[in-house]
């Protein structure tokens, strides 16, 4: 095949790794408003060639959309527009309501399909692409009965390739799921960095004193802001619903420790501890 990657970061150019090892890319074509960003890929070798949007559309059998969701939105009616019949567009958004809506009643809208690959690191930009990403990972495809059967078909070759189990869910129920398992997590890294550098001026006593368990559970907290601002703002509602929640607990943690009442800690925790159950 040759794949277009629009927006040649850490998903399109580990992707671009992989597809091109497993010999599934004759030719990748990378499009990128950030010209260094464009460059790197091409001296990496993450890409063949950079062109235009208009160009790279036109030479490729599949259009992968790897920018940030905001960015997604503008460009998927474009690309469409745009397509020959043969064409497969997919998306990688970690949002996809807002998205599939800018695209719902258009001609070609059966040539798109939505995909969220659930994998990634906290780094950015081409330099942070890496082989083997998504090994045994999990891809969402969403809201399937949209697509056409040889549209999917390509994208689950394409997934495949990457070794991803596939899953499938509609728009609603993979915006709700991801703002449980993801979204939450960010937001929680980003708010427990600005704490400890509110609280502790001495950086370097923080690198001092920092271990495992603060920094893994701080890491996403290195994440993107480009990325991720869209993300809270496209995905919300079932945000703010998590963050009610996550917000009730700690309130209760606050309250038993407050009062002294260390036995509800230690339940709170022993219940918490059944996460091991789902997440070996």
């Amino acid at each position: 095949m040759k794949i277009a990657i629009i927006g040649i970061g850490l998903i399109g150019g580990s992707m671009a790794i992989t597809w091109r090892a497993r010999q599934l890319a004759t030719t990748i074509i990378g499009v990128d408003n950030n010209e260094q960003h464009a460059q790197e890929a091409l001296n990496t070798g993450l890409v063949d060639c950079v062109l235009p949007l208009p160009d790279a559309i036109g030479a490729a059998d599949v259009i992968l959309v790897a920018t940030p969701v905001n960015a997604a939105v503008q460009l998927l009616p474009l690309i469409l527009d745009q397509l020959l019949p043969h064409q497969t567009v997919m998306d990688v958004g970690s949002t996809k309501a807002d998205i599939i809506k800018s695209i719902q009643n258009h001609a070609n809208r059966s040539q798109f399909v939505a995909t969220h690959p659930m994998a990634g690191t906290e780094f950015s930009g081409p330099q942070a692409a890496i082989p083997n990403l998504f090994d045994g990972k999990c891809n969402v495809i969403v809201d399937a009965q949209d697509s056409s059967p040889r549209a999917l078909a390509t994208a689950q070759q394409l997934y495949e390739a990457l070794n991803m189990r596939i899953v499938y869910l509609n728009a609603q129920e993979h915006d709700l799921h991801t703002a449980y398992v993801s979204h939450i997590s960010h937001l929680s890294s980003f708010a427990l960095a600005l704490t400890v550098l509110e609280k502790e001026q001495d950086e370097k006593r923080i690198f001092d004193l920092a271990s495992g368990g603060f920094r893994s559970t701080v890491r996403l907290a290195k994440s993107s802001p480009d990325m991720w601002t869209p993300i809270f703002e496209q995905n919300r509602t079932h945000l703010l619903d998590v963050l009610e929640k996550h917000l009730d607990i700690l309130q209760e943690f606050k309250q038993h420790i407050t009062q002294q009442n260390f036995e509800a800690c230690y339940q709170m925790m022993a219940k918490a501890n059944d996460i091991k159950r789902i997440l070996l």
